[in-house]
Formats: structure tokens, sequence, C-alpha cells
């Protein structure tokens, strides 16, 4: 089956940056939209960042004009370069594919990584 295997969390200061990416198994025919989401403590999940399979991007309010996403398809890898960081961005990280197969498409998800931003 298609796995997502994400990198890229840590700990950071305030203001500073991260990069996080998240690499596709080869076992299919193509990926389509490709997404980053997180979930805090005691909040629901919420929409970072998505591109689609021909990079038209779409970000959340919150992390507009500090978060850029983009992909490299011959990795089948999409980045997430997070500039600006603030506390509020502390959460954990998942990616998200759509997975084309010959005949259907299907969602997977990346295992998570933690992202803290410190004041």
């Amino acid at each position: 089956q298609v796995q997502l295997v994400e990198s890229g969390g840590g700990l950071v200061q305030a203001g500073g940056s991260l990069r996080l990416s998240c690499a596709a198994s080869r076992s299919f025919f193509s990926i389509g939209l490709m997404g980053w989401y997180r979930q805090a403590p005691g909040k629901q999940r919420e929409l970072v960042a998505t591109i689609t399979s021909g990079e038209i991007t779409d970000y959340g309010d919150s992390v507009k004009g500090r978060f850029t996403i983009s992909r490299d398809d011959a990795k089948n890898t999409v980045y997430l370069q997070m500039n600006s960081l603030k506390p509020e961005d502390t959460a954990v990280y998942y990616c998200n594919a759509e997975i084309r197969y010959i005949s259907r498409t299907q969602n997977y998800w990346g295992q998570g990584t933690q992202v803290t931003v410190s004041s």
C-alpha cells in the first residue's frame, strides 16, 4: 500500500523557520491534490495548505503570507516551508495525498510530525 512518510518537524523559536517534507511510495498511477493539515491539543484539525497537480495553491487564513507549499512529482514529495513561526503554530502536522489508481482515487495520511514554536 501507499505510505506517506513525514519529516522536518521539531522545536523552533518564534520568528524562526522550518521546512516539512512528505514523501509517498511509488506504487500508484499519479498523485492529485496534496496538502498539509494540523491539529493542536484540544482543537480540531484545520487546513494549512493544499496544492493541486497543476501547482495551484490554497492556504488557510492563519498562515497566508508566512507558509509556502510546493511539490516535486519526480520525487513524489510535498513540502511546507514555514516562516515567521508563531507559538500558535504549535501542532502536529499531517500531510495528505490524493492517490490516483487506474479507476479510483484514495486519500492517504502521513503519521504526523510535531512542530513546537517557543516564545
